[in-house]
Parts: structure tokens; C-alpha cells; sequence
């Protein structure tokens, strides 16, 4: 491992290595690191609504199973490298073991630019990488599990994805500025005063912001909230009252249920659990 600015922390089980990316990528990216078994031992992880697209480059073995939390059809078959659009339910994945891989999490509208499909095609949904991206996701997936230097692999990927953004499509001003605006309040603005702000019926922008950014606003709005009240109650002496109040939940009964709905679990069990982009060990 070598190269400027790369580093490297143990997460359990896994060394976890980043690098500062370029700042053309900073509008786009939530975060972005990569990651390799210390001791191959298979795992289950449970990943629950972030707002946030994600690609999962596969360097070494992929995912053996991924469902939606009470699904009881066929798994995704997924054999590599993949993508998931927003989701506004739970969703378990199985590891063999003897991961290596580069999980990028993007904003929306960042998605909406790198992958040049309507956002709401990926909702709910894991792909394959290169049914999105195209034959040369393959190549560049080959390329960076060729090279042993995480400095190399980083430089080759900023690169692809400086590109595919440059000439990715722009989304709608006003659907950017409805999700600041959704983001900002984690979730707790009433949609008619997003459309007001933007100057659009309510209608048109729910039509055209489901399609960039994959949720409609008011799901949106939920997977916000859940997502910030989840980052509240993981921090030491965290108050569930406080969480409730400070998150717009009507009360604590409200909150209970929308932890069940998005989570598949309660509060406090998420609270307790190692919570990482996401994921909850299962």
C-alpha cells in the first residue's frame, strides 16, 4: 500500500483504506474508501436507507446473496461488481468471505450524472455494474484488481469518474435545490413549501424529482430523518426523547415505527449495534 495521502484503519475484521478524493468529486461523493479481509471468515450485514446510491467495486469475492428484508423471491443475482439506487426499506447481504473491493457512496444527483439513467430505474434495486455503466465498468474493474497499489487503484478510479461525471447529464436546478433543501432540514420541510420554494406545482416536482433523484420527496423526506435520527442516537448518552423531539417524529411511538418500517429493527437494538455506512453486523 503506497501513494500519497493513502491510509489504512482496522474495522473489525477488515483494513479500511482511503485517500482524500479530488475536489471535482466532492459534490458527488458521500464517501469512498476501500477495504480487504484481514482473516477471510464469512459475514451477513444488514443495510438499512441512507439517502445515498452505492457502487461496490469487487476486487476479490462479491457478495454471495442480497434480499430485501421480508422478500421471499429469489435473491439479486449479482456475480461482481455492483450498484444500488436509493431504497426506502432494509435489505441483507451475505459475504463468503475474502472481501476486497472499493465501496463509493454517492449523493442522488451525483448517481444521476454517473450512471446517465433516470435515478428512479435504481430504486429498490442492486445491478451489476456494468449493466449500468457499460463493457468498460469490466475493464476498469480489472485493471484496478490487477494493480496491488491502493495509491494506483484510486488514481485510475478518480479518473474514470471524473470523466463520466464531465459528461454525465446535468439534473434539473430546481431538483438540486429541493433536495439541499430536504437534506438541510433532515427531511423535516412539508413538500408544498419545497415546491413553493423552487416554483413548481407540487405535482411536477414530485414527477420530476422521483426521476432524478429515485424517492419521492416525501419518502425522501422519511429516509432523511430515520437516517439523521439514526446518526443521533449512536452517539454516547444519546436521549431517544431528544432524538424523537429533534427529528420531527410525532413521538416515540412514531419513531418506533418508522425504525421497523426502514430497519426492520427498533431503536434501541440500532443504537447498540456497530452501525457503519449503513450496514449493521449482523
Amino acid at each position: 500500500m503506497t501513494g500519497r495521502g493513502v491510509e489504512a484503519t482496522r474495522v473489525g475484521g477488515r483494513w479500511r483504506v482511503t485517500r482524500p478524493w479530488p475536489a471535482q468529486l466532492r459534490p458527488f461523493v458521500h464517501s469512498y474508501a476501500g477495504y480487504w479481509e484481514a482473516a477471510a471468515s464469512p459475514y451477513r450485514v444488514r443495510l438499512v436507507p441512507t439517502g445515498r446510491a452505492v457502487v461496490v467495486i469487487s476486487l476479490g469475492e462479491p457478495f454471495a446473496q442480497i434480499r430485501r428484508l421480508g422478500d421471499t423471491g429469489p435473491s439479486s443475482l449479482v456475480t461482481g461488481s455492483l450498484v444500488t439506487g436509493l431504497e426506502d426499506g432494509p435489505r441483507t447481504c451475505d459475504h463468503p468471505g475474502g472481501q476486497e473491493a472499493i465501496r463509493l457512496e454517492l449523493t442522488p444527483l451525483g448517481a444521476f450524472r454517473l450512471f446517465a439513467v433516470p435515478m428512479s430505474e435504481l430504486t429498490n434495486t442492486v445491478v451489476e455494474l456494468r449493466d449500468v455503466l457499460g463493457p468498460a465498468a469490466g475493464e476498469l474493474v480489472e485493471r484496478l484488481a490487477a494493480t496491488g497499489d491502493w495509491g494506483a487503484r484510486f488514481d485510475l478510479l478518480d479518473a474514470e469518474l471524473s470523466a463520466r461525471l464531465e459528461r454525465g447529464p446535468s439534473p434539473a436546478p430546481e431538483v438540486g435545490h429541493a433536495w439541499r433543501l430536504l437534506s438541510r432540514a433532515g427531511g423535516a420541510i412539508p413538500v408544498g413549501r419545497i415546491a413553493a420554494e423552487v416554483g413548481w406545482s407540487q405535482g411536477h416536482l414530485v414527477r420530476r424529482f422521483t426521476e432524478q433523484i429515485g424517492l419521492t420527496p416525501k419518502t425522501s423526506a422519511r429516509v432523511l430523518r430515520f437516517h439523521r435520527a439514526v446518526g443521533l442516537l449512536t452517539r454516547e448518552g444519546a436521549n431517544l426523547a431528544e432524538v424523537t423531539a429533534a427529528c420531527g417524529f410525532y413521538d416515540q411511538a412514531h419513531l418506533n415505527r418508522e425504525f421497523r418500517a426502514l430497519s426492520g429493527t427498533t431503536p434501541g437494538l440500532m443504537a447498540a449495534a456497530r452501525v457503519a455506512e449503513g450496514a449493521l453486523a449482523l
